[in-house]
């Protein structure tokens, strides 16, 4: 799996986390050499909300040039972080269903935004929209947040388990984090089945110690390949407990996870092609302060 980033696409409302978002795809896009992309999706207000009798002034086109606005300011951080502007696109409706749109008009390997954010007359609230976006997009997200101190990483933790979704997300969170030269640490969770009652039958213990050892041996193995992209060989810790648990621990020994990136990877289930977010990335995502990056499953 060679995981490149050639188009990025930024999804932009305005709010403190989106600026540090426009940061980051900055520095990432001006890092691979990948095309940046800007969006922005906007929402009328209703003229009949409360009152259906009563026809209010439409100042819809007030709401568009304030949309506009946000994309002209998004475009000027990028440019003072040192990136260009390959494309803004501006879109009326949902910013759920704007966002999903462009990225199935543009196609882009990575998906920026921020999270937890309020836009102007807080319309929009990413805190929401980025989870729900996780939950459809086609491709990695990146949810920057924790604060103007969170980017650029000076660690990278990724939450392996083996999978595809999770091998994309160690390897794209790898080649972002050696842009920065940040460290790496790659975390496992072994499990295996509790003492039954009466002790082992013989010979089970032995298995366990073999599958243990061919975890370790896979593990290493992901880290050495991780290790190409990121600079140096992360650590790899194989723990026989709560993922997520470790996960988050390893993230907060740098200062509250505000300087370390996350990334695991999601399962795709049921139709439409939704991603039902396992209950390490589920967790990951909502506790985490700092940057997280999430990799869908295949579809």
């Amino acid at each position: 799996m060679d995981v490149l980033v050639n188009r990025i696409l930024l999804a932009t409302d305005g709010s403190e986390d989106a600026e540090l978002a426009a940061r980051a795809a900055a520095g990432i896009a001006k890092g691979t050499g990948a095309d940046l992309h800007l969006v922005h999706a906007w929402c009328p207000v209703p003229t009949h909300v409360a009152y259906p009798g009563v026809t209010w002034t439409d100042y819809s086109y007030l709401y568009e040039r304030e949309a506009n606005e946000v994309l002209e300011r998004a475009a000027a951080a990028v440019e003072k972080a040192g990136g260009g502007v390959a494309g803004t696109h501006l879109v009326q409706g949902s910013p759920v269903g704007g966002i999903l749109e462009i990225c199935g008009e543009l196609g882009p390997d990575l998906l920026v935004m921020g999270s937890r954010g309020l836009g102007a007359f807080g319309r929009l609230a990413l805190g929401s929209v980025s989870e729900e976006v996780i939950h459809q997009a086609p491709c990695p997200v990146l949810v920057v947040r924790g604060g103007e101190g969170a980017w650029p990483p000076q660690r990278v933790v990724v939450g392996d388990d083996g999978s595809d979704a999770a091998a994309m997300a160690g390897e794209l969170a790898a080649r972002i984090g050696g842009l920065f030269g940040a460290d790496g640490v790659v975390v496992r969770a072994f499990w295996w089945p509790p003492e039954p009652e009466g002790g082992w039958r013989e010979g089970r213990v032995p298995e366990r110690e073999e599958a243990l050892y061919w975890e370790k041996q896979a593990l290493e193995g992901r880290a050495w390949k991780l290790g190409g992209l990121l600079g140096r060989r992360p650590e790899a810790r194989l723990i026989e407990g709560n993922a997520a648990e470790e996960i988050l621990r390893v993230a907060a020994e740098i200062g509250g996870g505000e300087k370390a990136l996350v990334a695991v990877g999601s399962r795709r289930l049921g139709v439409l092609g939704r991603i039902a977010l396992g209950s390490v990335s589920a967790r990951v995502l909502r506790a985490v302060e700092g940057p997280v990056l999430v990799c869908p499953g295949r579809r």
